[in-house]
């Protein structure tokens, strides 16, 4: 299941993927409304929770589930772990990037990001079996140092997180680095003959796997200089 926030800019995307005898939710969002109530609905398994990455905008909804939550052992995801205060992220409620009205609980000066405790760090390799059906994590860092993706080769789905996704990919936080982020799309790219469709964390929920060879030909661009920057917002 594909749990689209529409009304925020961002519009950010999370997934539930189910197996016979579990469950895991690949990001849990914004946190202004409560994803956990909308995973009830869908299942009855019990549910683990992974993050695409670190971004506020993809663990919102993390204290919802307790202690079972998987992550990668790095300063950046242990640092977000903690929580993130009003003044980290009310920027993200400002009327301009919000279309409809907000819960009743939620106002631009009370959000924030919840602490929340990681139960089992994940590495490259590391497999999630849900029950008839295995799920593997990439590590992709780039975009921030814990961005991973998740492969089911079984089914040839690949959920990309921000490493990729249909739309102006942010790489310009000081927590990117560009360098990593091309070795990781190179190593996507590579993973594409395996896979029929990638599943992203904005926009939209499907895109096909072609895109990953597009995705590292404009990086190789980038790197090799020879593209003239447009400017937004004072960055390129």
């Amino acid at each position: 299941f594909a749990i689209y926030e529409p009304h925020q800019f961002e519009e950010v995307i999370s997934y539930l993927i189910l197996g016979t005898e579990r469950a895991l939710l690949f990001d849990t969002g914004l946190g202004i409304g409560k994803i956990s109530s909308v995973v009830k609905k869908l299942t009855s398994l019990p549910v683990t929770v992974l993050n695409s990455h670190s971004h506020f905008d993809h663990i919102g909804g993390n204290a919802e589930f307790g202690g079972n939550i998987l992550g990668m052992k790095t300063n950046f995801t242990l640092d977000h772990a903690l929580g993130l205060p009003n003044a980290r992220v009310k920027g993200a409620l400002e009327p301009i990037r919000v279309c409809g009205r907000l819960p009743d609980d939620v106002t631009p000066e009370s959000y924030s990001i919840r602490a929340y405790q990681i139960s089992e760090f994940v590495k490259e390799g590391y497999r999630i079996n849900l029950g008839g059906r295995e799920l593997e994590v990439i590590l992709t860092p780039g975009h921030t140092p814990d961005s991973l993706c998740l492969l089911d080769r079984a089914n040839r789905l690949l959920f990309t997180g921000d490493t990729f996704y249909l739309g102006p990919i942010y790489l310009y936080t000081p927590e990117t680095d560009f360098a990593l982020y091309s070795k990781s799309v190179d190593k996507l790219a590579k993973l594409a003959p395996a896979v029929d469709l990638l599943l992203p964390g904005h926009n939209v929920p499907t895109a096909g796997s072609g895109y990953l060879a597009k995705l590292a030909e404009a990086v190789r661009q980038v790197q090799a200089g020879g593209l003239k920057p447009k400017m937004n917002e004072g960055r390129r």
